[in-house]
C-alpha cells in the first residue's frame, strides 16, 4: 500500500498566496486554469477568497483548475499527467492506495502560513483518458473536470474513489511545526529516510521527527508495505477529515 502526499491549491507561485481557513475550516483554492476549464471561482463560491489570497490578481470571473473535485456523492475525481503522473506510475500507485491532499493555508485575515492536509482520496479506479471509451470521457466532461475537457498530456489520467474535504482545521491535520517555516514539518513518526520520494537528502531528516520538505513538486509517495503504524496514522487522518 502507498500513501501519497499530494500538494494542491494556492501557494506563492500558483495563485499568489495561501488558501484561507474560514470559520474554522480549510478552504482550498484551486489554482488558476491552464486553459481547459468551464468553472470560475465564482461558480464555486470562492470569488472573494481568491481575490484576497491573490491580492486582487484573481476574482469571481476567473476560471480555475477545479481539481481535485470533491463531489456531493462522497467521491473524488483527481487528474494528473506529465512528469507527476509518470512518477506515480513508476511508484506503482494504484487501486487501494490513498492520496492525502495538502496545501498552504492561513487564517483569512491573519495567522502564519503553514502546510496542512485538507482532504483525501482512496483510489478505487484509474481512468486513462487516452484510451477510455468516449462515453466515459464525456461523463467526466459533464462533471466539468478539467482533465476530461481537454487532454493535458499523453499520459493523462483521472483517479476516482471515496474522498472527503476536511470540515475543520484539526491540529492533527497540520504538517508544519509551530512557528514555521511552512516547509519544516512535524513528520509522522513512521515516515523514515529512504521511504519518501523526492526526500532522499540526509539533511532533510532532522532530530525530533522533523522534516525539511521539498520546495516544489506535487506527488510524494510513501510505500508503507504491510506496516501497521502508517495505517493507524492514515486512519486517524481520515477520521479527523471526516469529523
Amino acid at each position: 500500500m502507498r500513501i501519497i502526499f499530494s500538494r494542491k491549491g494556492f501557494d506563492s507561485a500558483a495563485g499568489g498566496g495561501a488558501s484561507p481557513i474560514v470559520g474554522g475550516a480549510p478552504v482550498s483554492l484551486p489554482i488558476p486554469s491552464g486553459g481547459f476549464s468551464r468553472t470560475t471561482y465564482g461558480d464555486l463560491g470562492l470569488g472573494s477568497h481568491a481575490r484576497i489570497a491573490s491580492r486582487g490578481a484573481l476574482g469571481a470571473e476567473d476560471f480555475c483548475h477545479h481539481d481535485p473535485m470533491f463531489r456531493d456523492d462522497g467521491n473524488c475525481l483527481f487528474g494528473q499527467c506529465g512528469a507527476a503522473q509518470t512518477h506515480l506510475a513508476n511508484q506503482q500507485v494504484g487501486v487501494g492506495d490513498t492520496f492525502v491532499f495538502f496545501g498552504l493555508f492561513r487564517e483569512e485575515t491573519s495567522g502564519e502560513a503553514h502546510h496542512r492536509i485538507f482532504g483525501f482520496l482512496e483510489i478505487a479506479e484509474i481512468l486513462y483518458l487516452s484510451t477510455c471509451h468516449d462515453t466515459v470521457r464525456a461523463a467526466l466532461a459533464d462533471f466539468g473536470h478539467p482533465h476530461a475537457l481537454g487532454m493535458h498530456g499523453r499520459n493523462d489520467v483521472i483517479y476516482s474513489g471515496r474522498g472527503r474535504l476536511a470540515k475543520s482545521a484539526e491540529r492533527s491535520l497540520r504538517l508544519t511545526v509551530d512557528g514555521g517555516p511552512p516547509s519544516l514539518w512535524d513528520r509522522p513518526h513512521w515516515l523514515k529516510k529512504g521511504g519518501f520520494t523526492y526526500h532522499d537528502r540526509p539533511d532533510r531528516w532532522l532530530r525530533g521527527c522533523r522534516l525539511k520538505s521539498v520546495a516544489r513538486g506535487q506527488e510524494f509517495v510513501a510505500d508503507i508495505g504491510r506496516r501497521q503504524a502508517p495505517r493507524d496514522w492514515l486512519g486517524g487522518i481520515i477520521a479527523a477529515i471526516e469529523g
